[in-house]
């Protein structure tokens, strides 16, 4: 045989209250519309590759053209232009035609839009 427990009101009122070790939710600094814009950048980010590239790019002195960023990667030069041309459409990446030639580089605001998702005002230990 179990025993029950009768809890009365005043007890279930504080269980619905949050926990006291749980830190309070921040407002978020974020409108909507941000966060849909923002969420477009991610999803370019899916694929492995073009984060790959992305980072290629970060870490290059400037533009880079199309020819010099397939040699990096185990992809054919029409998938490597598939995903440049999807990183120049999220605004990740820009595209400077010289000539035959396509060079490309890295949008530094785009870049720092992606890192003021994660800007807290936590400070670090």
């Amino acid at each position: 045989m179990t025993a029950t427990t009768r809890i009365g009101p005043e007890l279930a009122a504080q269980d619905a209250s949050p926990a006291a070790c749980c830190s309070p939710l921040a407002i978020p600094n974020m409108e909507p519309e941000d966060a849909v814009n923002t969420a477009g950048l991610f999803k370019a980010l899916s694929d492995p590759n073009r984060v790959l590239i992305l980072n290629l790019l970060a870490n290059s002195d400037g533009p880079v053209c199309v020819c010099d960023i397939g040699v990096h990667l185990p992809l054919s030069q029409p998938t490597v232009s598939h995903h440049l041309k999807k990183l120049v459409a999220a605004g990740l990446l820009t595209r400077e035609q010289r000539g035959v030639w396509a060079f490309y580089d890295v949008d530094r605001h785009a870049l720092a839009r992606l890192g003021e998702v994660f800007r807290t005002g936590r400070r670090t230990r």
